[in-house]
Order: structure tokens, then sequence, then C-alpha cells
């Protein structure tokens, strides 16, 4: 017979409250103050979220509209949300309002938990919705139900459900065009992963995880948040990345792992006083992924904090974490994202659809892949084959079994009619020692179709021209793989979950092409 707290992926950190009541589970650094919450406290507040969520009406498989910033509150109503049986939509607080109110109305939501610290416009969007329950989490509008006040009126007892198509969240991703899309993760997937990660990569209660990339991306849930609960370690939470506070935070807190996007640790190698003065040594792992992660940035990270090993992490909204390191102990080499994970089917196919090659889409089957993708039955035939995910992502593998990436489907372009992924040429430029980050895009070109051109941030107190890097990669590569513009800048463009905004960078790499022809 199931156990409906077993099932239920808002009690996955149950066993861990009980055996250690007392222990630290979350450090809330939100409104710059320090809260320090143990595991009693934090069950307690999440049974009592799902009690008002309930209470004001919400039924197993309602949506629940989710824009919160880095904060206790918002993983006390993710998870209580989903004790009740209610499906969290948790959104991306940085994005337009016109995409918000779209991904809301798509997503069928009948109520809405806004901060606006981190959504000013949350409250026009829930009321011009019609969302019929909408709680605030500091100020109150007319017809607002106030969150904490309502908190402590509610009596917490278990009532775990599921929502009847067995939902326990639905993120939104945005893909490479068009509208975001609704993922439909189930609870049974979801705990899988959680106690599969935890049984051959276990993280240790001592540990202390630090989070300051949003908590609706993957990299906080599924490299920090969850791991680290579940194992009944401590979360410290940011509110938002800001490099020198990061690193008096990892100093401060003693904190063993982190993970994010590349684009945040490239800022940390900025402050050497930092660096001189503070005590980096329980720090021992970074994750970095959903973006190239430069092999000179990996190599500098080690270098200045004593004890840090980089792992390049690769995961999917949709999918999970097909690559991991080996369970067997064998090192990773520079570069590769690891082997197939512990009960993860992986395979590579041609964008001829053969099988069996070195090079090609990464294919994954496993408990954790999405259901499909919301209100789009199309989209989900096309993504999702007999069960197997199209992740879109291009890998070679070695004779080892490991697998490096290469860059997206959609990223390759024909240049004279040479294939080039984006990253081939990143890395080159990567490993110019003045380059701090780099994004190459195509651009039209009359004869080519299309060529590369870059984007370079340049290492403090570094010089060098837009020429001469250009003549560096003709130096080191394929005469058609070199970029034919070069354009420095101070910093690259990021999207609102922290990630290198490619779209950005060729709207303005191209329309400086065509002001220029």
């Amino acid at each position: 017979m199931s156990d409906p707290v077993q099932d239920n992926l808002g009690y996955f950190f149950d066993d861990a409250a009980r055996r250690t009541p007392d222990h630290t589970a979350l450090i809330d650094l939100w409104g710059e103050r320090e809260r320090i919450i143990t595991y009693r406290e934090f069950d307690d507040r999440t049974e009592r979220a799902g009690a008002l969520v309930r209470s004001v009406g919400l039924k197993p498989g309602d949506r629940l509209a989710l824009l919160v910033g880095n904060r206790s509150e918002y993983l006390e109503i993710f998870f209580g949300a989903m004790r009740a049986g209610v499906v969290p939509v948790p959104l991306n607080t940085k994005q337009t309002p016109d995409v918000l109110d779209f991904m809301i109305r798509d997503a069928g939501c009948v109520a809405a938990a806004v901060d606006p610290e981190a959504t000013p416009e949350g409250f026009a969007l829930a009321e011009s919705a019609g969302l019929r329950a909408r709680i605030a989490i500091a100020a109150v509008p007319d017809g607002w139900i106030d969150y904490e006040a309502a908190l402590a009126k509610m009596i917490p007892s278990r009532a775990p459900a599921l929502s009847p198509d067995g939902i326990a969240f639905q993120p939104y991703t945005a893909g490479s065009t068009g509208w975001p899309k609704g993922v439909r993760l189930t609870h049974r997937g979801m705990l899988w992963s959680i106690r599969s990660t935890h049984a051959h990569w276990p993280t240790d209660a001592s540990e202390i995880g630090l989070v300051a990339v949003p908590l609706f991306h993957k990299n906080a849930m599924r490299g920090i948040v969850k791991p680290a609960l579940y194992a009944g370690a401590t979360v410290v939470l940011m509110p938002r990345f800001e490099s020198r506070a990061f690193l008096e935070a990892l100093a401060r807190y003693r904190v063993t792992f982190s993970g994010g996007v590349p684009a945040i640790f490239t800022m940390l190698l900025q402050h050497r006083d930092l660096f001189e003065r503070l005590d980096f040594s329980a720090l021992t792992m970074f994750a970095i992924g959903s973006a190239v992660v430069p092999q000179g940035m990996v190599d500098a990270l080690e270098r200045v904090f004593p004890n840090l090993k980089v792992k390049e992490s690769y995961g999917l909204t949709e999918g999970g974490g097909p690559l991991r390191a080996p369970i067997d102990g064998r090192a990773v080499p520079h570069g590769s994202c690891g082997i197939a994970t512990e009960g993860y089917e992986v395979k590579l196919v041609s964008l001829a659809g053969q099988e069996g090659v070195a090079e090609g889409e990464l294919w994954t089957r496993n408990p954790c892949v999405t259901e499909g993708y919301h209100n789009l039955p199309e989209v989900t035939r096309a993504k999702i084959v007999d069960g197997w995910l199209r992740t879109g992502d291009v890998f070679r593998k070695d004779s080892d079994g490991f697998f490096y990436f290469m860059g997206r489907v959609d990223d390759m372009f024909s240049c004279g009619g040479e294939n080039i992924y984006p990253k081939e040429v990143e890395n080159l430029l990567f490993s110019h020692p003045a380059v701090r980050d780099a994004c190459v895009v195509p651009i039209p070109h009359q004869v080519k179709g299309f060529v590369p051109a870059a984007i370079v941030a340049l290492r403090e107190g570094s010089e060098i021209t837009p020429e001469e890097l250009k003549a560096f990669c003709l130096d080191r590569g394929p005469a058609y793989a070199h970029p034919r513009r070069v354009v420095i800048v101070d910093e690259l463009p990021l999207s609102g979950a922290g990630k290198l905004d490619r779209k950005a960078v060729q709207r303005r790499l191209s329309a400086l092409a065509q002001s220029e022809a």
C-alpha cells in the first residue's frame, strides 16, 4: 500500500525533519537580514502553507502561480502547495509582463502568491487574470491575503494529497523560439531523481550549500536545495547574486558547495582582495552548467579556492541529470559532463536519425522525463519518442564513455557549406589569456549565408583589439570558423535566469552588420 507522505514531493525532507528537527535547514538573507530556520520550523511553516492553500478553496490539481523571490517563503509555498495536491507554477520573476501574463493564463492558474519586492507588476497581473485567490508576501493591497498573518492562524494537520494527474509542479522553459512551454513534472519522477542522486552521490548532513541563482531555475533546486534538504544539510539563500556578497557569504557560513551558470563565476575572479583576506577552506565544489564552461575559468577557480573541485554539470528541466561523474571513482576529463547517470538511458542520434554515433543529439529515457508539454500535444509528440526525450543538445562521446557538450541542435549553422557549432569558436576565444567571456552567433553574409561573429569581455587589465582576436582564431582554428566580426564589451547580456542571452547578442551583431552594409 502506498504511503501518501512518501509519494508526495512536498514531504521529501520529512525524514530529515524527524531525524534532526533542531538542525538548521535554511539561512535566509532576504532583506539584508539573517533568518535562521530549523527543520522543525521549516516543516511546520510548510505544513501551514499547505493548510492555507486549502483554506482559500484550492483543490488538488489547481494551479498556483508563484512570483516570489529567493526567500524561505518561496520554498514554504512551493512545497506546501504540493502537500495539498495543488500544482505550483514557478515563474521567472525577471520576465516581461506580457510573458508572465501568458504563462499564468496558459497554465490555467486560479491563484497566485506574489512578492512585490521581486515582481512589482505581480499584483496587477494576478488581478487582470481574474485569479480568485491572491496571497501577498509583503505589502498587502485590498482584496489580497496577508501570507504571514494567515499562516499564523493555520493549524498544521497532515492531509497529503496528489493532483489527479500526478503532476507535482509545472515550470516554464523558454526554449529557442516562441512562447515559453509548460513542463509537466510528476511527484513520482522528481522523488525518484532525489532518491537516486542521494543513493549514488550523497550529500552529508554537515554540508552547507549556497543558493544565489533564482529558485525558479533548476540550478538552484536540483543542484542545491533538494539534495541538501533531503540529506538534512543546510541551505543559505541569497536574494540575488552579487559577486562580493557571494564571496563573503561563502566564507562567513563555511559553505561547502554551490552552483550556477558560468557568467556568475567569471565575476568572482575580479575580486583579488577578498581572496587574500577571506577563508574559503570549507569550500569543496562548484557545479557549473546551463552554458559553455570555459576551461580557463575552471583552472582559475581551482587555483584561487584551495580545496575546490569544479564540476561541469548538465541537466534539463524536462529530463533531469542524465550525465554525472562515474560512481567507480574515475576522474571526469576536463570539458566533460561525465558518463551516463545510473538509472538513466542515454544515446546519441545523428541529424539523419542514425544511432550508435560518436557525435549527435543526446536522447534520454528515465523516470523523471516530463509527462509532456502543457497544452502542446504536437510538441510533446515531436520531443518525446517512445519515452525518449530529445534534448536538443549535441554531444560527442569518447572511447571511455565520457560525454562532451558541443552546443544546441538549433545553434548549429552552415557557413559556406561547413557546419559550425558556436561552442567550438567560443572555446577557441576562451583559450586566449585576455578573454574572460565570449558569445558566438551567426550573422547573415551575402556569399557564405552565415558567418560567425562574437561579443567578447576581457579580463581586468587586459588589452587586445578585435583584429588581433580574429587573427588569433585564424592561426589556431579552421579559417571558415574564425569570427568575421568581434565586438569587445564590458559585460555580456544575461537573461533573467542568469544565462547568456544569445538572442540579444544576435540582435546586436546582426543590426551592426546591417547598418554597416
